[in-house]
């Protein structure tokens, strides 16, 4: 089951990029067998109508349309819940995560037998061409803030991760589980030691695409750092 892969992808409003992404994730990941679980969180433009087409034409494509409250990590959630492989993979659908990395972070994951492979942004290098002068100094602060967990990642706020699926269920009451930084999350929270790596990669810009962030998010954020903080504490 190493060589099989569930990939998770959360999106919301992303009619333009998630054929093209579609297309470059078929183009790269050769020789291994995969699935491909868009999780739309209740889109409002073609989204879904896309998804449903896709999902017509290819047998490895498995579609989950949310009605549910808007949260990324609980569309990261449902889609690790019904995947079908033991490896998940977390990606944007904006195509700020390249697919040509996959592979090469598959086959580090199965070569030194990993918990997590993160694809971690050069952040300090300043080599993003994706990210602003502003969101990269506020990924180096949060960084920083969650230095205190002693996680072992360069890039704890990564949304582009490979892991053990087994790893949410066994941890699964213990996570925050709400925002948008689920691997924080799972490093945080998770009540077993994880085997992890960092495999750098170049931080695409957003196409076709605006960003989600806002002051909720923002605040959930810090309600995430309190919550892994009282918990570290108490501990």
């Amino acid at each position: 089951m190493r060589n099989k892969l569930s990939l998770v992808i959360p999106v919301l409003n992303e009619e333009k990029n998630i054929l093209p992404l579609t297309h470059k994730i078929i183009q790269n990941l050769t020789k291994i067998k995969y699935e491909i679980i868009f999780v739309d969180d209740s889109s409002t433009d073609k989204s879904r109508q896309i998804l449903r087409e896709l999902k017509k034409k290819y047998n490895f494509f498995r579609p989950i349309l949310r009605n549910k409250k808007r949260d990324l990590t609980q569309s990261c959630f449902e889609g690790i819940r019904k995947s079908v492989y033991k490896n998940i993979l977390i990606m944007d659908g904006d195509l700020q995560h390249d697919p040509k990395y996959i592979k090469k972070m598959f086959n580090i994951y199965n070569k030194y037998n990993l918990d997590i492979v993160i694809g971690s942004r050069k952040l300090l290098q300043g080599k993003n061409q994706g990210l602003s002068e502003m969101r990269r100094f506020a990924s180096i602060l949060l960084i920083y803030c969650f230095s205190i967990f002693k996680i072992k990642t360069n890039d704890p706020m990564s949304g582009f991760f490979l892991f053990r699926k087994q790893i949410y269920f066994k941890n699964k009451n213990f996570f925050f589980g709400r925002g948008f930084k689920i691997l924080a999350d799972i490093l945080i929270n998770s009540k077993q030691y994880l085997k992890t790596k960092d495999f750098y990669i170049n931080f695409n810009r957003r196409f076709n695409s605006e960003s989600k962030m806002s002051y909720k998010i923002l605040l959930i954020l810090i309600l995430f750092y309190f919550f892994s903080l009282k918990k570290k504490i108490v501990n």
